[in-house]
């Protein structure tokens, strides 16, 4: 099984002048010493407008500066969002590419279309064509790392013959993931052949589900790139202590207020017409996690805080469920600098040790 750190970069009141400075320099040395005790992976989002909750907004500025600060840890996108009022689908296959360049071939790529009409709005960007310009641009873009020249006629993009440089290093390109919620979306990353990076609020049961959706449909795989992703990374809460009463008594309040806060972003789609690609999304906040306490979500593994040992637990809960790779998300509201960079410490010395 492998492990990755991920990020929101969270920001919560109250603020300080330089607060997200010091943070970007804290999540930096996370990393650092991630890197050192073994991680597999970092990953960030990427999101705009959300403030306290993501203050991740150009997460390709970050990774340039963590591929200088690392030698072995993979940089994963997680994800890039591909409606083009976002990003333009030929700026993520450059960045990328150059991202890989710059890391010595450590880039993963992940995929996704907005979920929040924070954001949505803020770009102009019509939620009722998110899907279809993500299944466009997911289609394109390792066609770019791939064909020299490149060419494409479709419904948002029509591009002539042209050399998109640089390439990237790996061979045949970078892997690419995509972000899934909904049953269906499990499927169709299958289908496609690339990997899922997925939440685990809805507990055990669910993610055996899905992941069984996944495997069945990866089988007969036609993947948009040169190689099939096959992999399922999935996000856990995680905090390591010396003791499980330490471990809750630092962390449980933070994980509330992650989901909690998630909860509100869905909130501006009250009252609007919610187009069907969305529903299940919606209503899945409502489902999953109203009124849900730190408790619920240990007992679910959704949270997994605690000493090594019980951290391991319920690790191993979810590579039953057939999980490739835990998103351990450490950075979670107002949790301490220090009280991390010990969590990573334990989690390296003794969680990971244990699944090698």
């Amino acid at each position: 099984m492998k492990f990755g750190l991920m990020y929101e970069i969270q920001v919560p009141e109250p603020h300080y002048p330089g607060i997200e400075a010091d943070r970007y320099k804290q999540v930096m040395a996370q990393v650092e010493l991630a890197d050192d005790v073994g991680f597999d992976y970092f990953w960030t989002v990427e999101h705009h407008f959300l403030r306290e909750f993501s203050h991740c907004s150009a997460p390709e500025v970050l990774y340039g500066a963590i591929s200088q600060r690392t030698k072995r840890i993979r940089i994963g996108h997680a994800v890039a969002l591909l409606p083009g009022a976002y990003n333009h689908p030929v700026r993520v296959a450059e960045r990328a590419a150059v991202l890989d360049i710059v890391s010595d071939g450590r880039m993963d790529l992940g995929t996704g279309r907005s979920t929040t009409l924070i954001e949505m709005d803020g770009f102009e960007v019509d939620p009722e064509t998110t899907k279809s310009q993500w299944r466009e641009a997911i289609g394109m873009i390792p066609r770019m790392w791939t064909e020299d020249p490149f060419s494409h006629a479709g419904e948002f993009y029509n591009i002539p013959p042209r050399s998109v440089i640089p390439k990237p290093v790996q061979d045949p390109h970078p892997p690419m993931w995509m972000a899934c919620s909904q049953p269906a979306s499990f499927g169709e990353a299958g289908e496609l052949g690339v990997g899922v990076l997925c939440f685990n609020l809805g507990g055990h049961e669910q993610l055996v589900e899905r992941v069984g959706i996944y495997r069945e449909a990866v089988k007969n795989a036609q993947p948009i790139g040169s190689m099939v992703n096959d992999n399922i990374a999935a996000l856990c809460m995680v905090h390591v202590a010396e003791s499980d009463e330490e471990a809750y008594a630092s962390a449980a309040r933070e994980g509330e207020w992650f989901v909690g806060k998630a909860e509100e972003l869905y909130a501006p789609w009250a009252g609007r017409n919610v187009p069907q690609s969305y529903q299940f999304a919606v209503n899945a906040v409502q489902e999953e996690r109203v009124d849900k306490t730190a408790d619920d979500h240990l007992a679910s593994g959704a949270f997994a805080m605690g000493t090594p040992e019980t951290v391991i637990k319920t690790i191993e809960k979810y590579q039953e469920a057939g999980v490739d790779q835990l998103l351990c998300f450490m950075q979670m509201g107002n949790l301490p600098h220090s009280k991390i960079m010990n969590s990573i410490r334990l989690f390296g010395k003794y969680v990971i040790p244990h699944f090698l």
